[in-house]
């Protein structure tokens, strides 16, 4: 095959369709650019590009590459038919070759033993005529028949030998001639297959490159599609998360076994109404007062001074292991107790703290002081968070929904005002744009694996688990659950709890026993492909592995139920979370 043509074929190819595309262009300029389409990210993009290049120009691109292409396949699966013949025939040859070289042998032993019996045969001859005299025996002898017969088969003898000694050095000469052209043939044959070797080597690094570009013109074909009906699939970068321990995308990368998952929340436990404290640190960092972080999370608030000379009935238990008994305090004491944020933290956030913290307990009689209402301690918090208190005093926002909630990190989306993101969009790329991100937030993007609040235990406790990770059976086992969590019967479906002993009550299957049971609604054994998750506004709409597709919500039970130790989403009332694979 002649592999120059083939190159410049394809070189052909390319120049004729650049000048296709040049010399079809419309004479005004066109919305997008193919450039736009494959370079910009989508959320560069305005509508009417968006359609252009996923209905025109990457459909157009696609197309112009696909017989080039089929054709250096078709032409790749030649010379690997080629290839495959010449192994056969070399392999063949080799095999022959050996035989060969053994007969050799043989026939050389065989001749190197007729050999040492001629050579005794003729000294014996040698012997005998030197004393043996014809005459003389002719003379002696009774029958002189007998002495003609003797001389002849003498010569008859001796003749023979001597052939067989021919046929031998014949034979070994064949075979080395057979020998020594096989190998000739051995060395053209390898040196064809090298030739072809390199032209498909070559060839399929070609197939390669273009099948790789296809891909990626079919994937951000797929984003714009899923960013114009609400969908995208999240770019995490590297450098944008605060958090390096082992819950953290960094620490799986690094540390976790290869083919392993694990399920990344978007945001802390939250409700995501009112007030990111993250966020606010980072709008405070870029510039805002106190004032327009409240405004923003807290959208139709009045900033109203009233009489704060009201009592407060603290009642409960704290995180902390304090506790409360109906114990009074006046409203501005109440508030330097409050320990929600940091006190090292820039006074106009610790001020939109105080005046969020005071809104929220205005009004009630009675308040509990842990996770669920707002975290008190007996003891004053420092002078910074005091000051703050002191110069928002009687300060409260009033209007709006009514709700005055806050939490340390939502993940980028609040109920209230949509993105928390610079920009105001979500999109691929949406949590490096998070004010929470901004705010250096470790909770943005984790793996949560510890019960920090003891809900489940003891505070801290891990039932086991020293890490965040699934290995590929243990996330298949999540898949079977959803399988009969939505195909099985309620009896099947009564044994799906969290595999791991000594920390779950009940009878769980084993993963074994769940893949059994699962098998009939199409279980599978392992995970082995990389998810596919579908992100939207402030949801995770739907997952995809091995071929399964689960709403996120849907994902998020099954993990719930059957995610070993602690292993979980701290989310409640929604889903928002992606999953990767190492």
């Amino acid at each position: 095959m002649n592999f120059k043509f083939l190159k410049y074929s394809l070189l052909l190819i390319f120049i004729l369709f650049s000048l296709f595309v040049i010399y079809n262009l419309p004479s005004t300029t066109k919305a997008v650019s193919e450039s736009d389409c494959l370079n910009k990210s989508v959320s560069e993009l305005s509508q009417s590009e968006m359609d252009e290049c996923i209905n025109v120009i990457l459909p157009r691109i696609a197309a112009a590459y696909a017989p080039a292409q089929e054709q250096n396949k078709a032409n790749l699966a030649g010379l690997k038919k080629q290839i495959d013949s010449l192994n056969v025939r070399i392999n063949s040859i080799s095999k022959e070759l050996v035989v060969k070289e053994s007969n050799i042998q043989e026939r050389e032993k065989d001749s190197s033993y007729a050999q040492k019996i001629l050579n005794q045969k003729a000294v014996n001859q040698y012997i005998t005529s030197r004393l043996y005299d014809p005459i003389t025996a002719l003379i002696s002898s009774v029958n002189v028949i007998d002495v003609f017969k003797t001389i002849k088969i003498t010569e008859m003898v001796a003749e023979e030998d001597r052939k067989t000694i021919e046929k031998y050095s014949e034979e070994i000469n064949n075979l080395k001639n057979d020998k020594e052209s096989l190998e000739k043939n051995k060395i053209s044959l390898a040196s064809l297959q090298k030739k072809v070797s390199g032209d498909a080597k070559f060839l399929e690094a070609e197939v390669g490159k273009v099948d790789t570009f296809l891909s990626a013109l079919s994937a951000k074909q797929q984003e714009i599609i899923n960013l114009r009906s609400g969908n995208f699939i999240a770019s995490i970068g590297d450098g944008t998360l605060a958090s390096t321990g082992v819950s953290s995308r960094s620490h799986f990368l690094s540390s976790a076994p290869s083919g392993y998952y694990a399920v990344f929340s978007f945001g802390a436990y939250t409700h995501r109404n009112g007030m990111s404290q993250y966020g606010a640190l980072g709008r405070v960092k870029n510039g805002k007062s106190a004032e327009d972080v409240l405004r923003y999370y807290y959208p139709g608030v009045n900033l109203t001074q009233v009489n704060t000379n009201v009592t407060i009935i603290v009642n409960g238990k704290n995180t902390y292991g304090q506790v409360f008994n109906n114990e009074p305090y006046q409203l501005e004491e109440y508030l330097k107790h409050i320990y929600e944020m940091p006190g090292s933290w820039p006074k106009e956030v610790l001020k939109a703290q105080a005046i969020a913290a005071r809104s929220f307990a205005y009004g009630k009689s009675t308040i509990c002081p842990g996770q669920s209402c707002q975290e008190f301690k007996r003891e004053e918090n420092t002078d910074n968070w005091k000051n703050a208190v002191k110069e928002t005093e009687g300060i409260i926002m009033t209007g709006g929904s009514g709700s005055y909630q806050y939490s340390s990190t939502t993940g980028g989306w609040m109920n209230t005002t949509g993105w928390d993101t610079t920009d105001g969009q979500g999109g691929t790329n949406f949590l490096e744009k998070t004010y929470e991100t901004l705010g250096g937030s470790p909770w943005t993007y984790l793996a949560w694996y510890v019960d920090i609040f003891g809900e489940y235990g003891s505070k801290g406790g891990t039932c086991g688990k020293s890490n965040p990770w699934l290995s590929p059976e243990e996330m298949a086992d999540i898949v079977n659950a959803h399988l009969v969590l939505t195909k099985g019967t309620g009896e099947e479906q009564s044994r799906i709890s969290p595999v791991t002993t000594g920390c779950w009550p009940g009878n769980p299957y084993s993963i074994s026993e769940l893949r059994s049971v699962a098998s009939k609604y199409g279980g599978i054994e392992t995970a082995t492909t990389s998810p596919s998750v579908l992100l939207g506004n402030g949801t995770t709409n739907s997952v995809t592995i091995n071929s399964i597709q689960m709403s996120g919500a849907e994902f998020k039970r099954a993990f719930a139920l059957r995610a070993p130790g602690f292993i979980r989403i701290p989310q409640k009332g929604f889903a928002f979370f992606n999953i990767e694979k190492k």
